[in-house]
């Protein structure tokens, strides 16, 4: 088998993978510059965040963090003003939070700024997942490459769910793709973003990463490079850039996943429930971009799939990240590991960059739906796998809609 590599763009590396047990990893993620509790701390916790998040909306800007949040923040040895000053630049191993209930994300205002956000790279990743109904261990043959096609600006005219999703790694800034995704929860009002799993935890040789950000329909005007240069924020992120106040992942990508070889990609997912930089006018995520997929957990097996859709904007050469593409194919099986779930398979020249990005097709109910997310391609581009969504990727979504559910 060709070497297989993850797909997301590191400011000067690549890498990020997958895990195998089946247990759910949480993590509570700071609101509008103030930081929730951990995962699995109370129901107080949680309203001192909301509570902090309120304050940063209003007023001058400034930003208001109860006593109680920073002592949280001291109990991991952050002091949050030096964390905003560079300290979250530290990646040593004692500081680098790995546990799901570790996770923190204050946000930093202004931090994504249109140059960093252009500078950005892709991280590779990996898939791990079978198919659900008996294909378990089968491989079918290598698709022919489809080539990539470019989305007509502007892509929130087409593809208004779509977007990008950027991070800070020990090698840089990096950047993922990511969809809006529907909270059942809070129907037509959702804040909930899918993603890869190795797009916000580095998998088994790493923690989480840090300054997760979603922009959705990045550079939505499809300007050059050329033309990005010196350009404004609401050029780049015509509709905000949205702070991930809360993050999930398998266990199993925690556990297993790596930057190669394709470790704990069938369980390379994650779910992001994410909350405007600037207080903003009180809109959801979804009413903001006007649109959430469906993510459908009873997807029919690739063999009865007739077509589907991968949407990203892959950033590793031939393409620079600036421009979102997709690729229609017939889907296949991949199996990397007889005990795991069999992943998704199609031709496409998408490269790093891609990854997270979402993969859409008829559900079950007979209407488009989210059915996976960009997970592994091999080295010389061709072809794309993603994971199969089942019990544990429903148990990831349900768990960050319940937390957030009439909020």
């Amino acid at each position: 088998m060709r070497s297989i590599r993850p797909l997301f763009t590191a400011g000067r590396a690549k890498g990020a993978r997958r895990r195998t047990s089946p247990v759910l990893a949480t993590v509570a993620l700071a609101s509008a510059l103030a930081l929730t509790a951990t995962a699995c701390e109370s129901g107080d916790a949680d309203a001192d965040a909301q509570a902090s998040a309120t304050a940063a909306s209003e007023g001058d800007g400034k930003i208001t963090i109860p006593d109680n949040i920073k002592d949280r923040l001291k109990e991991h040895g952050i002091d949050i003003d030096e964390w905003k000053d560079g300290a979250w630049k530290d990646w040593s191993k004692d500081d680098w939070l790995r546990e799901a209930e570790d996770y923190i994300n204050p946000i930093i205002a202004g931090l994504w700024d249109p140059d960093r956000m252009r500078e950005a790279e892709e991280p590779d990743q990996e898939v791990d997942d079978s198919d659900l109904d008996g294909d378990q261990g089968v491989t079918d043959p290598e698709p022919a490459p489809v080539d990539a096609k470019a989305v007509s600006p502007t892509y929130h005219d087409s593809v208004p769910e779509a977007g990008k999703v950027f991070f800070d790694s020990p090698e840089g800034q990096m950047v993922c793709s990511a969809t809006v995704v529907q909270d059942p929860a809070n129907p037509g009002k959702s804040n909930m973003v899918w993603t890869a799993g190795h797009c916000v935890h580095a998998g088994k040789s790493g923690g989480w990463y840090r300054n997760i950000a979603f922009v959705p329909s990045y550079n939505d005007k499809g300007l050059s490079t050329a033309e990005l240069e010196g350009v404004s924020r609401e050029e780049v992120a015509p509709y905000g850039v949205w702070w991930s106040d809360w993050a999930q992942t398998s266990d199993q990508w925690i556990e297993q996943g790596g930057t190669t070889g394709g470790d704990g990609a069938s369980y390379d997912f994650s779910v992001l429930h994410v909350t405007p930089e600037e207080g903003g006018t009180g809109k959801s995520l979804e009413e903001t971009v006007g649109s959430a997929l469906p993510v459908d957990f009873k997807a029919p097996a690739a063999t009865k799939i007739q077509s589907m859709t991968a949407t990203g904007y892959p950033a590793a050469a031939p393409f620079d990240g600036q421009t979102l593409y997709q690729c229609q194919d017939k889907p296949g099986r991949l199996s990397l590991n007889a005990s795991e779930p069999t992943m998704y398979r199609i031709g496409c020249t998408m490269t790093g960059g891609s990854s997270g990005g979402g993969w859409v097709a008829t559900g079950s109910d007979g209407k488009p739906a989210l059915v996976s997310n960009t997970s592994i391609g091999p080295v010389t581009a061709g072809w794309l796998a993603g994971p199969r969504l089942g019990e544990v990727a429903k148990g990831v979504y349900d768990s960050v809609s319940e937390k957030f559910a009439g909020q």
